[in-house]
Parts: C-alpha cells; sequence; structure tokens
C-alpha cells in the first residue's frame, strides 16, 4: 500500500479536501473536518482514523494499532505501517471514516457537499 493509493481513494470521494497539519501530516478532511491522517514521511507510513465507537476496541487491538494519541476519545486508531492493511480494507475503513465524519457536519455543510458536483 502507498500513500498515493490512499489519496486515490480519498479523492473519490465527495467534498474531499488535503492539507498539510503540524509540519509533516497529510490530512484528509471533509467539511474542513479530519476524518484520515497519514505521515508519509515515516518510516513506514503511518495513519490515523475514525472507527464506530462499536468496533473501537477491537480494532484498535488488533496487531499494529492502538488507541491514537490525543484522538483516541472521539474513537480514533492509528495503524503503524499503512502496509498492515490492503486496498480493499483501506477503502472500507476510509469510507466509514469518511461517513462518520460526515453525518457530524452540520445540515447545511452536508447538503452544500451533496449538491456540489
Amino acid at each position: 500500500m502507498t500513500i498515493e493509493l490512499i489519496q486515490n481513494i480519498c479523492q473519490q470521494l465527495k467534498g474531499v479536501t488535503e492539507d498539510i497539519k503540524w509540519d509533516n501530516h497529510l490530512c484528509f478532511n471533509v467539511g474542513g473536518k479530519m476524518f484520515l491522517v497519514t505521515a508519509p514521511d515515516s518510516t513506514p507510513a503511518t495513519a490515523s482514523f475514525k472507527v464506530p465507537d462499536d468496533i473501537f476496541e477491537e480494532v484498535a487491538a488488533k496487531e499494529g494499532f492502538s488507541p491514537a494519541a490525543y484522538l483516541a476519545r472521539y474513537k480514533w486508531v492509528y495503524v503503524d505501517n499503512i502496509n498492515r492493511l490492503n486496498a480493499k480494507e483501506w477503502e472500507k475503513y476510509i469510507k466509514q471514516s469518511y461517513n462518520l465524519v460526515f453525518a457530524k457536519l452540520p445540515a447545511k455543510v452536508r447538503k452544500e457537499l451533496s449538491l456540489a458536483t
């Protein structure tokens, strides 16, 4: 898995923007809110994303996963190597995180993003 493949998955979702935070983290956002944080310059590359409350403990307990620093209370998990997941798994977790964040956006923002082409 590469950051570029993860980036391609994210770019297929409606209203996604990218920015760099904390000097070297490539972040993917919807409606101005992060749904995926990557560290492409780390070796190996790492990432963090939001998961549903009911599977947080299960996902965080997998080998190479842990509760994400500073974001665990919001049910974010950290993966120490992006290669721990294959493309299909990344697509699942990215879409899931995107949908969780999208659902919490104000109704006006959700509507604007839904109308965007």
